[in-house]
C-alpha cells in the first residue's frame, strides 16, 4: 500500500499547489510563495494522515473484487465478451440509420450503445453455457456429471456404490488426477507407491462396472490439484466427488456442488450405540424363551432379553447390538437393572 500512500500525498500536494495559485490571482504578490508552499504542505500532511483510512478502504474493496474474480467462470467471461461485441456491432449499424434524423446528436448514439449492451451482456451471461462454449467447445457440460478427486479413489469404497447403483450421471476423470496416481505407485516411498497402485487398481475395477470419462483438461497457470478441480468443476458443471473436507469448504465457497463420501458415511452410521438407554413397550414374545419384542417410532424392532415379563408395560432397555440385516435394521437389548425389583 506504499503506492496508494505516495499517490495520495502527491494528490494532496497538487491540491494545495492549485489552491496556492487561486490565491495568488487574488492576493497579493509577496505572500504569493509563501501561502502556496504553506498549503502544499498542508495538502500533503492531510494526505498523510487519512491515508490509513483510505488504505483500510482500497483492501477491503479489493479483497470483494478478488472473491469475485476468483468465482468467476471463463464461460461467463466469454459470453459476456460475446454479448457486448453484438451489441456494437448493432449500435454502428444502428447508428448509420439514425444519423438521417434532424434529432440525432452524438449523446443518443452513446445512450443506445449503453442500452444494447446492457440488454446482450445479460441475457448472453444468463446464457453462459450455450455461448460460453463458443470459446471453449473443449469443455462440454454434463449434468449429473461426477468429478472423482484422487482421495475418494484411493479410498475405494465408490466401487460399492456404483455397484448398488447409487452414482448416477457420468464419472468424470481428469487427467490431471490420474497423472498424480501414476506419480504416486511411481514414488520411492512405499506408503505413497501402495496408495497410487491402489488408486489405479480402483478406477480399472470401476471401468469394469460403469463407463469412465477422461477429462483431457487442464491449466498449468493453477499451482494446486484443488484449485484444478475447482474451476475443472465450474466450467463443466459437475458436481465434486471428494473426502477433502478443505477442498470441500473451498468448494462450497465458490457455489459448486460437493459429495462427499465420508459425509455420507457418517449420515448413514448407525444412530443407536451399545449402551444407550431407550424407552419401549413390549407388545410380543420373541423367538426364544423370555424374550420380548418392541418396536421403535420408526417400525426398527428391539428384542429385549428376559423382556417378556414387562410385556404390555413401558420398560426401559439397554441397547446391547445393532444389527443391519437385509430386511432392515434390528437391535438387541437387555432391561436396564436399575428398574427391575429387587
Amino acid at each position: 500500500m506504499l503506492f496508494l500512500r505516495l499517490a495520495l500525498m502527491v494528490v494532496g500536494l497538487l491540491l494545495g499547489y492549485s489552491g496556492g495559485q487561486i490565491l495568488a490571482d487574488n492576493g497579493p504578490e509577496e505572500t504569493a510563495t509563501l501561502n502556496t508552499v504553506s498549503l502544499m504542505l498542508a495538502g500533503t500532511l492531510s494526505a498523510l494522515l487519512l491515508a490509513p483510512r483510505a488504505e483500510k478502504f482500497v483492501q477491503r474493496h479489493a479483497e470483494r473484487f478478488r472473491q469475485w474474480y476468483e468465482r468467476l467462470a471463463p464461460t461467463t467471461v466469454a459470453a459476456a465478451t460475446f454479448g457486448l461485441i453484438v451489441a456494437l456491432l448493432l449500435s454502428v449499424l444502428l447508428t448509420n440509420l439514425l444519423r438521417a434524423l434532424p434529432v440525432y446528436s452524438w449523446w443518443l448514439s452513446v445512450g443506445l450503445t449503453i442500452i444494447l449492451a446492457a440488454f446482450f451482456v445479460t441475457y448472453a451471461v444468463r446464457n453462459a453455457d450455450a455461448f460460453g462454449a463458443l470459446a471453449f467447445p473443449q469443455v462440454r457440460r454434463k449434468p449429473g456429471g461426477k468429478i472423482l478427486d484422487s482421495n475418494v479413489i484411493i479410498d475405494g469404497r465408490i466401487v460399492a456404490l456404483a455397484k448398488i447403483g447409487f452414482l448416477d450421471g457420468e464419472l468424470i476423470v481428469p487427467a490431471f488426477i490420474l497423472r498424480e496416481l501414476q506419480t504416486l505407485s511411481d514414488n520411492s516411498d512405499a506408503q505413497k507407491r501402495t496408495r497410487g497402485k491402489r488408486g489405479l487398481a480402483v478406477l480399472e475395477e470401476l471401468r469394469e462396472i460403469r463407463p469412465l470419462r477422461i477429462e483431457d483438461w487442464d491449466d498449468p497457470h493453477l499451482p494446486t490439484t484443488d484449485d484444478k478441480l475447482i474451476r475443472l468443476a465450474r466450467e463443466t458443471g459437475a458436481k465434486l466427488l471428494t473426502n477433502d473436507t478443505n477442498l470441500a469448504k473451498i468448494a462450497k465457497l465458490h457455489g459448486l456442488d460437493i459429495l462427499s463420501m465420508h459425509e455420507a458415511a457418517v449420515a448413514l452410521k448407525p444412530q443407536l450405540q451399545a449402551g444407550d438407554l431407550l424407552t419401549i413397550t413390549i407388545s410380543k414374545g420373541g423367538q426364544q424363551q423370555g424374550q420380548g419384542v418392541g418396536y421403535l417410532d420408526d417400525g426398527t424392532m428391539v428384542v429385549v432379553e428376559e423382556g417378556l415379563k414387562m410385556r404390555g408395560k413401558p420398560a426401559r432397555v439397554v441397547v446391547v447390538n445393532n444389527v443391519q440385516t437385509n430386511v432392515g435394521r434390528m437391535v438387541f437389548a437387555k432391561l436396564d437393572k436399575e428398574q427391575l425389583p429387587a
